[in-house]
């Protein structure tokens, strides 16, 4: 198994923009070519004891677990505590791991119930009674900032927030959405629809969507 925490320095490597990572405030990590393999041809090695395959798999992705993570955790270290047990969780699935859609599809749903976990038990561990600091004053937000579009992202349900990140930024189809949330495709649809609607009413992100 790969060192997780030490891995390429123990940081998740630096994002870029993209278009669709732009109009929800986040970024997508820079990917690196690695293996050429894909990720069934570099599971079905694992599962034959390659270890350099299931090193090449951690590679590829740890960058969209530590990001995925930080989503929910909104603590890099905390999400990279979710990037060792996510690996961890994925190297007790060899031998025997059959891969029927995305590798990420798979590991989704594991990022999400431990990074959840996490913010349960640190929010359980902040004291009650704690010193509270003035904030510095702030210089006014020009629109369409990285703040603005947070603070619009935060005014969706949570539910509908997960399956425009899921769609925008992670690039799932409406399907493996479907399949990754184990909710109907029609679901997926409309909760796309009443998100982008949001996003389309507001000032302060109509215009990325060029409306």
């Amino acid at each position: 198994m790969p060192a997780l925490r030490t891995a390429a320095g123990g940081r998740a490597a630096t994002p870029v923009h993209s278009k669709h990572a732009a109009l929800v405030g986040e970024d997508r990590p820079v990917t690196s070519p690695g293996d050429p393999r894909s990720d069934e041809d570099l599971v079905a090695a694992a599962n034959g004891g390659d270890v350099a395959a299931f090193e090449a798999l951690y590679r590829r992705h740890r960058d969209w677990v530590v990001r995925l993570a930080f989503r929910f955790t909104g603590d890099h270290d905390s999400a990279l505590d979710v990037l060792q047990e996510t690996f961890s969780y994925l190297l007790r699935k060899f031998p025997g791991l059959v891969l029927t859609g995305k590798l990420t599809t798979l590991l989704y749903p594991v990022v999400r119930h431990t990074a959840l976990h996490s913010r349960r038990k640190a929010r359980r561990a902040v004291p009650l009674e704690t010193t509270t600091v003035d904030p510095p004053a702030r210089e006014p937000e020009r629109p369409g900032t990285r703040e603005e579009l947070a603070a619009v992202l935060r005014g969706l349900s949570e539910e509908h927030r997960e399956t425009l990140l899921l769609r925008f930024v992670d690039g799932l189809s409406l399907e493996e959405i479907a399949r990754t949330l184990g909710i109907p495709t029609g679901t997926v649809k409309s909760r796309l629809h009443n998100a982008l609607q949001h996003l389309r009413e507001d000032p302060r992100t109509r215009q990325l969507l060029g409306e």
